[in-house]
């Protein structure tokens, strides 16, 4: 096959390194790609968000599947324009994205098929939302409904937060039209975890998890980014939660989205909350995260290629999913000033000296066409540092070992990923009827 990755960050190049591997696959582009993906496919010069360029790109380079890596194209509705073209593409119809597009649609879902979940209330006006924050003390959380970069979410400790949040996103609109419409939810406590799963809109493959670190700082302090690193699986993450979380997540939200007329193919991703009163959901995504999918795919054994051909065209089950027994750890090297300003262009080295088997999965790089030796920064979280081994401590011992080796000005990372915790007890809070 030849097959063409959407995107530019370390998530795509994970994926484009991982289908370059795939004995079904002879070629692999990537739109509009980075340095470290034009090592091992062949960039275009298309972005993410261009539907009608990425499909020319399909057609002039005979693409027989598309993958697709971040949420904003799907939910503008690519996977409905390559279909109706006759192109394969891997990932939710623009009906489907609202999973992830609107937080609002997706708690409704949960509640309509019974899927475990914080308590909520949904807001379309300031005033409404308003009356109902200033009569709770909190701990609550306040999300823009629509997409915002992973950043949506503010857990605000007291009432005077919570006012403060819902005025951000619905009058100051520090998340733009995302924040029209709000949902606030009851704030919970526990382990974080997020799961994977395929599913051909019917079939659900064998899931796999992976922990995140959201904040900037170790010890979880600092501002919400995109992520700063990521381990998998969590040493709580057991048969028994496999089986429960299938039963009662990802199974009823595929049936769910198809009984509603949405059916729902591509990655499902719940990131759930592991409390001490049992799983709760706090919300789907339509496609693979970041950076998790850097090591969620390192230790895959499954030909990734089959697999998502299976998931576009049905029959799932018969394709076995076998995500690997390896632990794996991610460290992002970020840029000073990130996630808020932060320079570029600035000279990245000691890649070289890394050992043979470390992987390095760029987000944002460029070599310049004047001197194509050089490795400069061109965005926030410019680097993902994977290390694998048989356990967890050996992959973070590597990582870390590997991780001190980079440098550029102003270089950044958590020295906390991997390092676990045992959970927090829940501090469940009712919030009001739905």
């Amino acid at each position: 096959m030849r097959v063409m990755v959407i995107g530019s960050g370390a998530r795509e190049h994970a994926i484009a390194w991982k289908l370059s591997g795939c004995p079904s696959v002879d070629r692999v582009f990537v739109a509009p790609g980075n340095a470290g993906t034009r090592a091992i496919a062949s960039n275009l010069s298309a972005q993410a968000e261009d539907i009608p360029t990425l499909l020319l790109a399909a057609k002039q380079y005979d693409i027989d599947l598309t993958v697709v890596g971040s949420e904003v194209p799907l939910a503008k509705g690519i996977v409905d324009v390559f279909g109706q073209k006759g192109f394969q593409i891997f990932g939710p119809t623009r009906d489907g994205a609202r999973i992830e597009s609107s937080k609002a649609f997706a708690r409704q879902l949960m509640d309509r098929h019974n899927i475990p979940s914080p308590d909520f209330k949904v807001f379309q006006s300031y005033g409404d939302g308003y009356e109902f924050l200033s009569k709770h003390e909190g701990p609550i959380v306040v999300k823009a409904d629509g997409l915002a970069a992973g950043k949506g979410a503010l857990v605000c400790r007291d009432r005077e937060a919570a006012i403060n949040a819902l005025y951000d996103c619905m009058q100051d609109r520090i998340f733009g039209n995302a924040g029209a419409k709000v949902v606030v939810e009851e704030f919970l406590e526990g382990e974080e975890v997020s799961v994977f799963a395929f599913t051909d809109g019917e079939n659900v493959s064998a899931l796999t998890a992976a922990c995140d670190y959201k904040r900037l700082l170790d010890g979880d302090r600092g501002p919400n980014t995109g992520g700063m690193g990521s381990y998998a699986p969590p040493d709580f993450w057991t048969k028994e939660m496999e089986a429960q979380v299938r039963r009662e997540v990802m199974l009823p939200a595929v049936r769910g989205m198809a009984q509603e007329g949405a059916p729902y193919k591509g990655i499902l991703y719940a990131g759930l909350m592991v409390t001490s009163a049992g799983i709760r959901a706090l919300e789907f995504n339509c496609r693979l995260g970041d950076p998790e999918t850097q090591v969620v795919l390192p230790p895959m054994r499954s030909d990734l290629a089959a697999v998502m051909s299976a998931t576009v065209n049905g029959g799932l089950n018969k394709v076995k999913v076998d995500w690997g027994n390896q632990s794996c750890v991610g460290v992002v090297i970020a840029s000073r000033g990130y996630p808020g300003d932060y320079r570029r262009w600035l000279e990245i080295q000691g890649l070289e000296e890394l050992d043979e088997d470390i992987l390095v999965f760029h987000g944002g790089t460029v070599r310049p066409q004047r001197k194509a030796s050089q490795l400069l920064t061109s965005g926030g979280r410019v680097l993902t540092v994977v290390a694998s081994g048989p356990t967890l401590d050996e992959a973070r011992q590597r990582v870390y070992e590997n991780v001190e080796r980079v440098s550029f000005q102003g270089h950044h990372y958590r020295k906390d990923i991997g390092m676990t915790e045992k959970m927090v007890p829940t501090n469940r809070r009712v919030i009001g009827r739905r």
